[in-house]
């Protein structure tokens, strides 16, 4: 397995782990999915922004987000942006700006967006990373994944997501109910470092088996206390 799954896969580590068998549709993806409201966006490490000062336009900067998650500005210490939304970073620098500027007036553009992906792995054509442009589901991921194989059970397709900092969520999607139509918003949308497994054969203990999956491929200690939500 390759350094970069394995960094994606360090990411859900845990110290919690809840199972959620019937999840929440994030949105209706119909045919097409719909496009994601800015302000749900959050700031990633790579993206590039752009800083404008309406008043004071020798301010203006543009930045991208470093590998520590932080920017650096003119006239105020460093700061860290990742997981903020535009509009939070905003109100962040219209509070940090306040102590050097007469009711600053500034906006946050994000003029590039960090290649954000999922890890696609179990009974698929073709397991690794898929790059999320734009809004991506369940399905899609797994078309891009190459499809399904005649042995993957579409029933119990298992989507791993970091909720916090020592948290994950492990969703059961039946993507049956999707491809035929039933239940088409099982097809929920995923979020940048999602795992998406699908397997072979019924998983009697998803919290068990997610535990397992980490260790497999993550090979250090780590504790997990366990407990499932419906």
């Amino acid at each position: 397995m390759s350094t970069i799954v394995k960094m994606l896969i360090t990411l859900l580590l845990l110290s919690a782990c809840s199972v959620v068998r019937n999840p929440t549709p994030l949105d209706y993806p119909g045919v097409q999915a719909a496009a994601v409201p800015a302000e749900d966006y959050h700031l990633q490490i790579g993206d590039q922004l752009d800083i404008k000062f309406f008043y004071h336009p020798e301010l203006n900067d543009s930045v991208t987000v470093r590998p520590d998650g932080r920017i650096s500005l003119q006239l105020v210490q460093e700061l860290k942006v990742v997981g903020l939304t535009p509009q939070q970073l905003t109100e962040k620098l219209t509070k940090a700006y306040s102590a050097e500027l007469e009711k600053p007036s500034i906006a946050v553009i994000v003029k590039a967006f960090n290649a954000q992906r999922v890890f696609v792995d179990g009974e698929v054509y073709k397991p690794g990373l898929v790059s999320m442009i734009g809004p991506l589901t369940v399905l899609q991921s797994i078309s891009q994944g190459g499809g399904l194989k005649d042995t993957a059970k579409a029933d119990e397709v298992i989507v791993i997501r970091r909720v916090g900092e020592n948290k994950v969520t492990s969703m059961v999607v039946n993507l049956k109910l999707v491809l035929d139509g039933t239940e088409i918003r099982q097809d929920i949308l995923l979020q940048p470092n999602d795992i998406v497994y699908v397997p072979k054969s019924t998983i009697a203990d998803v919290n068990v088996w997610v535990d397992q999956y980490i260790r497999k491929n993550i090979p250090v200690p780590f504790g997990i206390s366990y407990g499932i939500g419906f």
